[in-house]
């Protein structure tokens, strides 16, 4: 995916460049699967915990899939998808959030941190430095912001390192888990002022 090709059958093709990749990762039943290699774990941008839905999400849910099935569901959502313009402009205005020099310090604290916290096994790689200013930065457009804040940092971190941190086998049986380990690697890092 990196090279933007594919290959199948001998034959190589390219792919668009809003080619995107998305996964599922069920943690109960690993029949069959194996898990991928961190190399290729950290090629992924961001890892989401998806938890269940409220009551009230649940019932409409319910609701919804009475009386309709498959294809009648997609249809109903209405996706609509989004011009090749209006992706190229979005992409365009969250590189032109404005970043401090602090701020690439501290992304790089705390990426670089990580290769040496105690509970990790694998820290953070240069690649996720990259993804965590480009979440940063999608972060500060989210909140119609032209300039990056430390804030925005520390919201994309869990997400885009969770998958990306190896921890030791002892941190695992002391019930640490790497949203945990990521907080106390926040809570070490010394935050901006500027």
């Amino acid at each position: 995916m990196e090279e933007r090709q594919v290959t199948t059958d001998g034959t190589r093709r390219p792919l668009p460049s809003w080619f995107t990749v998305f996964a599922t990762q069920n943690p109960i039943d690993f029949e069959g699967t194996y898990p991928l290699p961190e190399a290729q774990l950290d090629r992924f941008l961001l890892k989401i915990r998806v938890s269940y839905p409220s009551p009230a999400e649940e019932r409409q849910m319910l609701e919804r899939h009475h009386g309709l099935s498959g294809a009648d569901l997609l249809e109903a959502a209405a996706i609509a998808p989004l011009s090749a313009d209006l992706l190229t402009a979005a992409r365009n205005e969250i590189r032109a959030i404005r970043v401090e020099s602090d701020l690439y310090d501290y992304i790089l604290a705390l990426v670089r941190r990580s290769r040496e916290w105690p509970m990790l096994a694998l820290g953070a790689s240069p690649r996720a430095a990259i993804a965590l200013l480009r979440v940063a930065q999608a972060f500060a457009a989210f909140e119609d912001r032209d300039y990056l804040l430390p804030d925005d940092v520390k919201r994309a971190l869990p997400p885009v390192l969770r998958h990306r941190i190896l921890l030791k086998p002892e941190a695992e049986l002391e019930g640490f888990d790497a949203d945990r380990v990521l907080n106390d690697l926040l809570a070490a890092v010394a935050v901006p002022r500027g």
